[in-house]
């Protein structure tokens, strides 16, 4: 499988598997499937709460299929209720516990938001912590330590703006090798991506299809949906591909590695075959005109009134009327 090279000298395949809200009981098949049909790249997350289910499917298709530890590249999350330096070694070991392994290729920190210890969504102002009490730096300099200890080969970041990234190369011993943010046709990031290529941070898109397509939509309503606007469909039929397949293959194209979720089987294999689909310099240009700054997971629920972060320090562009 297509891989890049990251500053650590660890090869990440530039397609892999979210794992966020498959549903009861339907996280272990999905796994399964997905390692079957030639997944080796699994994206994961303590706030998923599926970790366990995923670790199981990873331990059985490894004595079940012969895969290899070596041949696997698997990423979590720190949650924003681990920031603290002294809880962040914990979370990473939980997840290792769960997961049934002894290092991970890739830890990042799941949002540049420090919550109160047991929180998981925030209701009310009294959920975060000030700036002051729990800097992001202090969490960074956390988990340096555990890459330090070999509990993951790479650490990185998500969910980190361009200036989120700068503040904290500064003071960074070592620069994180890789920022995942939402990223698709509408949210092209591309200020964040050169910034990203610049300073060889590699950038992962989770969402990468935008949200699913609503049953029954008209011509007006296409335009909003990533897989049904009406650009997308023509570049599928123009080279007998499915929607999903464009859209993960310009990404991949622009160097964005792409993490989307399916448990179903036939499209587990349709998007990894769109590592072979190749677009040329005119779709990607018809591509690159529908960027519309659109995020489907603003992070709403961290502007609470009286907490202390706001859009314009979470994110680059400014936010919508």
């Amino acid at each position: 499988m297509r891989s890049k090279t990251l500053s650590t000298g660890y090869k990440m395949p530039m397609l892999g598997l979210g794992t966020v809200n498959f549903g009861e009981g339907k996280t272990y098949p999905a796994l399964r499937a997905a390692l079957t049909a030639g997944y080796r790249h699994i994206d994961c997350a303590m706030m998923y709460d599926n970790e366990a289910e995923i670790g199981q499917a990873i331990a059985d298709a490894m004595k079940e299929e012969g895969i290899k530890r070596s041949e696997l590249f698997i990423t979590s999350k720190l949650w924003n209720s681990f920031h603290k330096p002294e809880d962040v070694r914990g979370a990473l070991e939980k997840t290792l516990a769960d997961l049934q392994l002894d290092y991970l290729d890739l830890y990042l920190m799941h949002w540049p938001v420090a919550l109160k210890t047991g929180v998981k969504k925030p209701t009310s102002s009294e959920d975060y912590f000030s700036l002051e009490d729990v800097p992001l730096m202090d969490t960074w300099r956390a988990l340096e330590e555990c890459f330090d200890d070999g509990l993951a080969n790479t650490i990185g970041v998500s969910n980190f703006s361009t200036q989120k990234l700068e503040d904290l190369i500064m003071e960074a011993r070592v620069v994180p090798a890789v920022n995942q943010v939402e990223l698709h046709p509408f949210l092209q990031q591309n200020d964040l991506r050169s910034y990203c290529l610049h300073n060889n941070i590699a950038l992962t898109a989770y969402s990468p299809l935008g949200r699913g397509v609503p049953a029954d939509l008209t011509d007006a309503q296409k335009q909003d949906v990533v897989l049904a606007h009406p650009v997308i469909e023509e570049i599928a039929e123009k080279h007998d591909a499915t929607t999903s397949q464009v859209v993960l293959k310009w990404a991949i194209q622009n160097g964005v590695i792409v993490v989307p979720k399916s448990g179903n089987p036939e499209r587990l294999a349709q998007n990894l075959a769109a590592l072979v689909c190749d677009l040329d310099e005119h779709d990607m240009s018809r591509i690159a005109h529908l960027d519309k700054n659109h995020r489907f997971i603003p992070g709403d629920e961290y502007f609470l009134s009286g907490s202390p972060y706001t859009w314009e320090s979470l994110w680059d562009e400014p936010r919508p009327e």
